[in-house]
């Protein structure tokens, strides 16, 4: 893996050969992608210091992304782009779906608990970034980030996989809903500690 700047960037992940099926599957279908995502959270609940700075840099750069570049396709839709409410309700994540019209299609709702220990994992890591950066160990950063990157692609893989049968994601737009699922998470439970 060739070095790299110390800059924390959440989505960062290993190059994939010119032509892969995440680029195929863009080109060929320009308007099944996300238009808009909307997070349906308490803005009151985010947390303080470093750390908090860190997940909303996440948060704000996955939705940068997202509306920049992804593949997203619901099963039977061909009605793109799409716009997208992300939410947590009664412990599971709430997926709403508007068409190019702002039409609803089905929404979905996943269960959080298979991604509790990912969830968990995601927030030692950003607090773990913050305490590396403070101490100025960049060897112990350039550790955090592989792992990082080892987490959000476990992320993104169990999304697709849950999604299968509903919609197909390619893997950068898995990794930044996977990011969006770890905040939006973060800010419900602080909500409820509160």
């Amino acid at each position: 893996m060739p070095p790299e700047d110390f800059a924390y960037d959440p989505h960062h992940h290993a190059s994939r050969p010119a032509g892969s099926v995440d680029h195929k599957a863009r080109a060929a279908h320009p308007n099944q992608r996300i238009e808009t995502v909307r997070i349906q959270d308490n803005e009151e609940s985010s947390g303080a210091g470093q750390s908090a700075a860190l997940t909303q840099q996440d948060r704000d750069i996955a939705l940068t992304d997202l509306q920049q570049g992804s593949y997203f396709a619901p099963t039977g839709h061909n009605s793109g782009p799409y716009h997208i409410t992300l939410s947590i309700q009664e412990s599971r994540l709430v997926l709403d779906i508007l068409n190019k019209d702002h039409d609803p299609l089905p929404s979905h709702v996943l269960a959080l608990k298979p991604y509790k220990r990912l969830i968990k994992d995601y927030f030692m890591i950003v607090r773990s970034y913050d305490e590396a950066m403070r101490e100025g160990k960049h060897s112990r950063i350039e550790a955090i980030d592989m792992g990082r990157r080892g987490l959000h692609n476990e992320g993104a893989g169990l999304l697709q996989e849950r999604l299968e049968s509903k919609i197909a994601l390619d893997l950068d737009t898995a990794r930044r809903l996977f990011t969006l699922i770890c905040v939006l998470h973060e800010s419900t439970a602080m909500l409820y500690r509160a």
